[in-house]
C-alpha cells in the first residue's frame, strides 16, 4: 500500500515524466508528485518538431502533453527551468541547481537524449543548428521559411529520420537541400540497403541531393556566418544553414554520477533497467529515451529513442513505481511523414540479425509492407502508404511463427491469418 504521505519525484519535463506524472494520479496516489524539468516549456511531444509543428501546420500550443493548467489540477508540483545536478541516494534526496534539496521516496529518471555534436572545426558558427528541443523547431522554423524565400542552401549531416524529416520540410519550403551521409543509402542502420534506396529515390525526386559516402569535415564561415560545408573527400557544398541529425546520446551524468548501472554501448547505453524499468537502485526507475530496458521478447537489452517509448514507458514506470506487477515487453513502435509518403516501423532488426526482406504490395509505388526474417521468424515490419496493420505485424512478431513467406508477400492474404 502506498502511503499518502511518500513524495514520487521525476526527473524529466518530456512525454515520458508528463504521462508517469498523470499515471500516478489515475492510480490513486495520492502523496506528492513533483516533475522537474530543464527548460522552461511545459512538458510537450517531439515528433510535430520534426513533422507539424516545423511545417507550420501546427500550432505551437498543440505539442503539448496537457494543458498547462492540468498539473495545478492533478496536484502535481512543477519546478519549470530547473536542473538536477546530483540523486544522494543513501539520504534519498536530488539537488537542484539553486541549490534546493527534495526528498524522494521513489524516483523516476525520465532525462531523455540530447543530440550528438558535430566534431568539426566552425560548429560556433551562426547557422549550425540542432534539433531536440523545441526552442530549436521554434528557431529552425524561420530558418527554412528564410532559406525558402531567398533560394537558401541548407547542409544537413546525417539521412537518418531526423535528417530526413526536416529535408522533406526544408524543400516544402523552397530551400535548397543537400544531405551528406557516410553510409551507401538513407536509414542504412535501421533499414538496410534494400529499402533504404527507396528513401534515396523519394527525396531526389524532390529535389534533394545526397552525398554518400562522406562525412562533414568543416564547416566555413564568412563574418561569422555559415557560408559553406566540407566532406572528407574534398568535396565543399554551398550553405547557409548546417543542421547536425548525427544521432542522440542518453543522459545519463547524473544515473553515472550517483553509481547506478549503464548499458553498454553495444546496447544503445543509457540506464539500465530490468523489465519493470526498476535501476539497480531499488527505489529508482527510468524511462523514455534514456532507459535500456531488458526485452523480455527479443531476449537482450534494447534502448529505443522514439515517441511510443516514452508515452508507454512513463506510465509503465508510474505503476512499477505504486509497487504493481511490471513487465514492459512492448513492440518497438515509430512512425514518420516526408512528403506524401507515411510510415510505421514495428520491431527491432539492427544489422546482420536478419538474413532475409520480404517485401508485400508495390515498392515502386511505395505502397507496400516490408518485413524483416531470421530463419523464417518476423523480427519487424514497416508499412508504408498502407494502414490500420500494425496490429497483425506486431503480432506476427510476437508470436515467433514462421510463415509462408508466399503468403507473407501476398497482398489478397490477411496478415493475421498467418498467425498460429
Amino acid at each position: 500500500m502506498v502511503d499518502a504521505d511518500q513524495t514520487f519525484v521525476i526527473v524529466g519535463g518530456g512525454l515520458a515524466g508528463a504521462k508517469a506524472a498523470e499515471t500516478l494520479r489515475s492510480e490513486g496516489f495520492t502523496g506528492r508528485v513533483i516533475l522537474i524539468g530543464d527548460e522552461r516549456d511545459h512538458p510537450y511531444e517531439r515528433p510535430p518538431l520534426s513533422k507539424g509543428y516545423l511545417l507550420g501546420k501546427e500550432e505551437r500550443d498543440s505539442v503539448y502533453v496537457h494543458e498547462p493548467a492540468w498539473y495545478a489540477q492533478a496536484d502535481v508540483e512543477l519546478h519549470l527551468g530547473q536542473t538536477v545536478v546530483s540523486i544522494d541516494r543513501t539520504a534519498k534526496s536530488v539537488r537542484l541547481g539553486d541549490r534546493a534539496v527534495i526528498h524522494y521516496d521513489k524516483l523516476l529518471l525520465a532525462t531523455g537524449a540530447e543530440p550528438r555534436r558535430l566534431d568539426v572545426p566552425g560548429t560556433d558558427l551562426v547557422g549550425v543548428h540542432h534539433l531536440r528541443r523545441l526552442a530549436h523547431a521554434d528557431r529552425l522554423r524561420n530558418v527554412l521559411a528564410a532559406l525558402g524565400r531567398d533560394n537558401g542552401h541548407l547542409v544537413i549531416a546525417g539521412a537518418g529520420w531526423i535528417g530526413l524529416e526536416v529535408a522533406a520540410a526544408a524543400r516544402e519550403y523552397g530551400a535548397e537541400v543537400t544531405v551528406v551521409e557516410p553510409e551507401a543509402t538513407p536509414l542504412h542502420a535501421i533499414l538496410g540497403p534494400e529499402i533504404g534506396q527507396m528513401f534515396a529515390d523519394l527525396h531526389a525526386e524532390h529535389g534533394v541531393r545526397f552525398h554518400f559516402g562522406a562525412r562533414l569535415s568543416e564547416i566555413t564561415g564568412q563574418d561569422g556566418m555559415v557560408f559553406a560545408a566540407r566532406t572528407d573527400d574534398g568535396e565543399e557544398h554551398p550553405a547557409h544553414d548546417v543542421l547536425a541529425a548525427i544521432g542522440a546520446a542518453p543522459r545519463t551524468a547524473l544515473a553515472e554520477s550517483a553509481g547506478l548501472t549503464l548499458a553498454d554501448r553495444a546496447h544503445g547505453g543509457g540506464i539500465a533497467v530490468d523489465a519493470s524499468l526498476r535501476t539497480s537502485d531499488p527505489d529508482i526507475f527510468a524511462a523514455g529515451d534514456v532507459s535500456a530496458v531488458q526485452h523480455p521478447l527479443f531476449g537482450t537489452r534494447l534502448r529505443v529513442e522514439h515517441w511510443a517509448n516514452a508515452l508507454n514507458g512513463g506510465p509503465a514506470a508510474a505503476r512499477a513505481m505504486l509497487g504493481q506487477e511490471v513487465t514492459y515487453d512492448r513492440v518497438p513502435y515509430f512512425f514518420s511523414d516526408q512528403y506524401d509518403v507515411g510510415l510505421e516501423y514495428s520491431g527491432w532488426a539492427p544489422p546482420g540479425s536478419y538474413d532475409q526482406v520480404v517485401v508485400r504490395g508495390d515498392a515502386g509505388k511505395r505502397e507496400f509492407i516490408a518485413f524483416w526474417l531470421s530463419e523464417g521468424r518476423v523480427l519487424a515490419g514497416m508499412n508504408v502508404n498502407v494502414w490500420d496493420v500494425t496490429e497483425p505485424i506486431q503480432e506476427l512478431i510476437r508470436s515467433g511463427v514462421r510463415p509462408n513467406q508466399d503468403a507473407l508477400a501476398d497482398p489478397g492474404i490477411p496478415l493475421a491469418s498467418l498467425i498460429s
